[in-house]
């Protein structure tokens, strides 16, 4: 097969600008920011779901804290109840020793469900404030979300812009290139790692970059700048301008 200068060194220029897609299609793939999104976004997810918890776990201890509630009232209203009865005088002595012995163990009842008040308004405040803070990360995660989005569409559309123009040259250079040529790129190129074509420096193919011995290097040096030949290593098309 034959090719002028001119159409292989087209044919390198199409190698560059296929090389300059899958750089583009590789950034586009790995975006720095788009891996903070799905990390900060994966973040988010966790400290909802600890919320949620965290807020039901309130709705609980509330309804503990309601009875814990009823529970004093219940023994403030009795001990209320008894001490008007024993201050009024009514009653036997041996009924009103009873009732002073009943306020006694009232007294201590009322101590301990005071108590149990007491622990349960302290969880309460504790799990406010664990709400609280959480309710503080998630907003501040939701900022940080926002961000990052406006952050990863900017970067996609410049590359999507990028890869639009980088295509558009490809094609048009193409249409230049003898379609025997070309096919025979896009094979080696399908094949490749997306390498048809490279470039002879020297004694070394930039496409494998293994170094040609004396023998095959005296060999492409006789062939007509015309011809188009291959790496003896990677098959490769190679350019010897």
């Amino acid at each position: 097969m034959k090719a002028t200068r001119e159409v292989q060194e087209k044919l390198l220029a199409l190698q560059q600008l296929d090389s300059d897609l899958i750089q583009i299609k590789h950034k586009a793939s790995t975006l720095p920011v788009a891996r903070q999104f799905d990390e900060a976004s994966s973040e988010l997810s966790v400290k909802q779901d600890l919320l949620v918890a965290a807020r039901t776990e309130r709705d609980d201890i509330k309804h503990e804290l309601s009875r814990a509630e009823v529970d004093v009232e219940q023994v403030a209203s009795r001990i209320e109840k008894d001490e008007k009865r024993l201050a009024s005088g009514l009653g036997s002595p041996k009924e009103l020793e009873q009732l002073q012995h009943e306020l006694g163990s009232l007294a201590k009842r009322r101590a301990e469900v005071e108590d149990v008040e007491l622990e349960i308004m302290v969880r309460v405040e504790g799990v406010d404030l664990r709400i609280k803070e959480l309710e503080e990360v998630c907003r501040a995660l939701e900022i940080r979300l926002d961000e990052l989005k406006l952050m990863k569409e900017e970067e996609i559309a410049s590359l999507e812009q990028s890869m639009n123009s980088t295509s558009h040259a490809r094609s048009d250079l193409a249409s230049k290139i003898d379609a025997e040529l070309l096919a025979l790129y896009e094979k080696i190129r399908t094949s490749g790692d997306g390498v048809g074509a490279a470039k002879l420096v020297g004694n070394q193919c930039t496409g494998c970059h293994l170094t040609m011995n004396a023998a095959e290097l005296t060999r492409l040096k006789s062939v007509a700048d015309d011809e188009v030949v291959r790496c003896e290593e990677c098959r490769r098309i190679l350019i010897r301008f």
